[in-house]
């Protein structure tokens, strides 16, 4: 009987162990290359069309027609521009030739069909996939602004186009005629972009690999503001936040901030704590958890002597990486909306 029951006791903690492994993995693994291009007119000393590559949220090369030369800005790229010569001429032809074109003839378009003047018009594109390194799972986007607001959508189940605001109907029903285009942006999404995306992620295996671990602190603008639990400096990408009470997590009370990068080549993010309602005996009960797959957790408890106060707004700047002339407000809420 007593060597049944050890038997037991056995299985149910090997199954506990099971259990805690399958729920305290590393999160999922998913890569990005966007390009994020402008075109404008109107707008003088200010080139006319700006090109930016992001590979996993780091700005990774640059082009402009006023330069008319390929910047890469990482490292590997730049090898990798210098030792791959197909590479080198699709971007070369992407950046001087084929967008430029295509962007110069779509602002002259929408202005003769919103009978537009000769003032300032912009032009905006996000293109590019995601890609799940564990399931294999890839999805691609492509969406137009216009003038700051979003405008066209591209769906790649049924291979049309999504007009956003009523008056993009017209142009939506003009593009879903192209098929030719339409054919080519398939292909875009579904096979350049991901087998490029594949490709970068193999040239900078080195560094991705690396785990750099952040500086946190504290930080409270005053004594009745929430107290902000900030990360920078980390790498990779992808980290957890939380706040705990008595080592249980915290969602009442709690705000988590996005994942921003740095300029250079890292991340921060923070996670705000409601504390107007802790009375100071609590305090020592909470704790802030910054988790990076495969390191040990960093923990900084809720103490008063610590926080750091009016440094908010110094500590949080971040390096703007998108595009250019501050237009595209409303384009980017469409973009998170439909992120979400």
């Amino acid at each position: 009987m007593e060597s049944k029951i050890t038997e037991c006791l056995i299985f149910l903690r090997m199954f506990a162990c099971f259990i805690y492994f399958l729920t305290h993995t590393c999160p999922t693994v998913k890569h990005s290359l966007k390009y994020f291009v402008t075109g404008s007119s109107g707008v003088p000393n200010i080139p006319e069309f700006v090109g930016v590559l992001m590979v996993d949220g780091i700005q990774t090369g640059y082009c402009d027609s006023s330069s008319k030369t390929l910047q890469p800005q990482q490292d590997w790229a730049k090898k990798l521009l210098e030792n791959n010569t197909q590479q080198r001429d699709w971007y070369n032809k992407k950046c001087f030739e084929d967008q430029p074109k295509l962007f110069k003839d779509t602002i002259f378009s929408l202005k003769q069909q919103f009978n537009q003047g000769d003032a300032v018009h912009i032009l905006q594109m996000i293109e590019g996939c995601e890609w799940d390194e564990n399931t294999g799972e890839v999805t691609g986007v492509l969406l137009y602004g216009y003038n700051g607001e979003a405008f066209m959508d591209f769906d790649l189940k049924t291979l049309t186009w999504i007009a956003l605001k009523p008056e993009a109907v017209i142009t939506k029903q003009k593009w879903d005629t192209d098929r030719l285009r339409i054919k080519h942006k398939e292909n875009d999404l579904t096979n350049i972009c991901p087998a490029y995306l594949k490709m970068y992620v193999d040239h900078n295996k080195g560094f991705s690999q690396k785990k750099v671990l952040p500086s946190v602190f504290l930080l409270q603008k005053t004594p009745s503001s929430p107290v902000s639990c900030h990360a920078t400096g980390f790498y990779p990408g992808r980290a957890e936040m939380m706040w705990r009470k008595d080592g249980e997590e915290l969602h009442e009370g709690v705000a988590l901030g996005e994942i921003l990068p740095n300029n250079d080549e890292t991340f921060q993010m923070s996670v705000d704590l409601n504390v107007s309602s802790i009375t100071p005996e609590d305090w020592r009960k909470y704790k802030c958890v910054f988790q990076l797959c495969g390191v040990e957790d960093i923990v900084m408890k809720l103490n008063e002597a610590v926080i750091r106060t009016n440094t908010e707004e110094n500590i949080r700047k971040v390096v703007v990486l998108v595009l250019i002339l501050g237009a595209a407000v409303g384009f980017a809420d469409y973009k998170k909306k439909k992120s979400e």
